[in-house]
């Protein structure tokens, strides 16, 4: 059984992030953005050319034309600053629009896949893993690389790119002034190397409490209803008050280290700047620079260390960046263990379903299901009865392929489960749950979605299908028929309702194998004789599996299963399942 519990970073966590891996892994949605990747690097490249140049022309101007008092070379070489200005300007404009749109578009695709990704895991990833803290993930990570993206890299790559070409220049300019000029930036280097872990380390602890206080929020709102039937608004304000308190220590330790370098880097410039003058002054005084040159130098300073300031915060971006994919390249490369298998496992029961010593466990320590076998045979109605927790809807669940067993086969019309593509089983089997899970939308929506024949909504068609069904007559319990809106949360509508809609979702699929799990706990005795009428006139062919706790719900079953402490054994007769569920010591039972 795969563990699908995401990785949560404590306080403690030493575990560094490979910069060139992540770079590999994100590689694969850069690739059909190598286009605009590669516009976005040239302009950056020829603005900071654009850049290195100006102050040299600068300073050639003021020794050979200003100094000389030539008007004409003054306005000559002006005209030429101007220019390579202009063109600074124009690649500046184009790199930002550039990387704006690659920023947009990996979040587009990040979003999509990342969604789709989870969409295929089972049901065991989301019982292991916190909603909130998965919304967290699509959200609030994935718009941390867009700003990345769209903001940052751009200037990153610039500053790369200014920083080598400059450092480069000077020392073709004067290899004495750029040792004076290069220094005190070594030494930075050296602490940022040191320090960057650390950094790296706050970003992630502090984007983790930011999953986790989504997740409370989350937790909070979905069940606002409890809390305010028991009155525990206190309990999960508490909660809150820990979490965002958590998150508010996290972020402001991030904020701390994402800042932490800025004061020494205006430091370090302000002081080579300082140590370039008094150089240069020297240097002057002895015959061996000119006052253009000096000037140059001293530009050439303030656009190292400028570059290199914003290096600092910037590559507390790029530390933010690298922890939210890693968190989201975390669900990215999860693969689902509900997997489609070779047609090769095929047995000669001539049943319609058959368990062949199912063993089952959610944990992998205490097991709900052991070494289960039992057939159902096609047409059939089958009851599986038994105490709170001994296995009922785990076995629906297996039945229908929710999850699979840890050891054992469950076959279908004798071939293994396993071997159906999903959208072939969903169109097999019809289940309805014991929690109902309905979608924002009107009452139609529901009860055709996923429906194959559906892929456009259609109320004629709807229609004519419950009409053809004698399910037309549920419809009326709705107060504007299939138009009837459902909310979020599905508050708008009673339990008994969302219990009809899940019961006509079903039955218009007239599935070989039909399973209701607690189908009409919540509806009245006169619509529960209503569907057991259509119910009826489902096709002859059609299994039946009725998981009951009120017993007189199982009366026509052509046969019970007793399910208990992992073992399923059949009931002779209705007195004898009734007999067996008291001797079970269940006293809630609805006889």
């Amino acid at each position: 059984m795969i563990n699908y519990t995401l990785k949560v970073f404590d306080k403690n966590s030493q575990e560094k992030l490979n910069f060139g891996k992540l770079v590999g892994q994100f590689w694969q949605f850069l690739k059909n953005e190598k286009r605009k990747l590669a516009i976005a690097i040239l302009t950056i490249a020829i603005n900071s050319i654009a850049s290195i140049i100006a102050p040299f022309i600068l300073g050639y101007t003021i020794d050979h034309f200003v100094v000389q008092k030539n008007l004409n070379g003054i306005t000559t070489y002006s005209l030429v600053l101007i220019g390579v200005y202009l063109i600074a300007f124009a690649t500046n404009f184009i790199q930002v629009q550039t990387m704006g749109t690659l920023g947009q578009n990996i979040l587009y695709k990040l979003r999509n896949s990342l969604f789709a990704k989870i969409q295929t895991l089972p049901l065991r990833f989301f019982n292991q893993n916190k909603l909130g803290d998965l919304i967290s993930r699509i959200n609030n990570d994935t718009d941390k690389l867009n700003q990345f993206f769209s903001q940052q890299l751009n200037q990153f790559i610039g500053n790369i790119f200014t920083l080598l070409g400059i450092g480069i220049f000077i020392f073709f300019i004067n290899y004495r002034l750029a040792i004076v000029t290069l220094a005190t930036a070594i030494i930075l280097f050296i602490i940022t190397s040191i320090i960057s872990p650390w950094i790296e380390k706050r970003n992630r602890l502090s984007l983790q409490s930011l999953g986790n206080l989504s997740a409370e929020v989350s937790e909070s709102l979905n069940y606002f209803k409890v809390i305010v039937s028991f009155n525990r608004r206190d309990y999960f304000r508490e909660n809150f008050n820990k979490t965002n308190e958590e998150n508010f220590n996290m972020s402001f330790r991030s904020g701390i280290a994402n800042n932490f370098m800025g004061p020494f880097y205006d430091f370090s410039g302000n002081l080579a700047t300082l140590l370039v003058l008094l150089y240069g002054i020297y240097l002057i005084t002895h015959g061996q620079l000119t006052i253009g040159i000096l000037i140059s130098f001293l530009s050439y300073t303030d656009r190292f260390y400028g570059p290199l300031r914003q290096m600092a915060s910037l590559w507390a971006g790029v530390q933010t960046a690298m922890a939210a994919w890693n968190r989201i390249f975390e669900i990215l490369q999860l693969k689902s263990d509900i997997l489609v298998l070779p047609e090769n496992r095929t047995i000669n029961t001539k049943s319609m379903m058959h368990f062949d010593n199912v063993c089952f466990s959610y944990d992998e320590i205490k097991p709900v299901l052991k070494k289960v076998n039992f057939n159902f045979l096609e047409g059939k109605t089958y009851a599986i009865v038994g105490p709170t927790g001994g296995g009922k809807s785990t076995i629906a669940s297996l039945m229908s392929r929710l999850y699979d067993p840890q050891s054992g086969i469950v076959y279908l019309n004798d071939r293994d489960i396993r071997s159906y593509p999903l959208d072939k089983l969903s169109q097999k089997i019809g289940f309805i749950l014991q929690e109902q899970y309905l979608f924002t939308g009107t009452v139609g929506e529901n009860i055709v979605y996923g429906h194959p024949d559906f892929k456009k909504y259609s109320k004629i068609k709807l229609e004519k299908i419950l009409k053809e069904l004698s399910l037309g007559v549920l419809i009326d319990k709705f107060e504007n028929g299939l138009e009837t809106e459902i909310s979020y949360n599905n508050e708008t509508i009673s339990l008994g309702q969302k219990q009809l809609i899940s019961f006509i979702r079903a039955i218009i699929r007239q599935p070989e194998l039909l399973i209701m799990d607690e189908a009409t706990a919540n509806i009245d005795t006169v619509t529960e004789g209503l569907l057991q009428t259509i119910i009826d006139k489902l096709p002859k062919n059609t299994t039946k599996v009725i998981i009951a706790h009120r017993l007189n719900t199982i009366k026509k079953a052509d046969e019970i299963y007793f399910v208990n402490n992992g073992q399923v054994v059949t009931a002779e007769s209705f007195e004898k399942s009734v007999e067996m569920i008291t001797k079970s010591k269940i006293n809630s039972v609805n006889f």
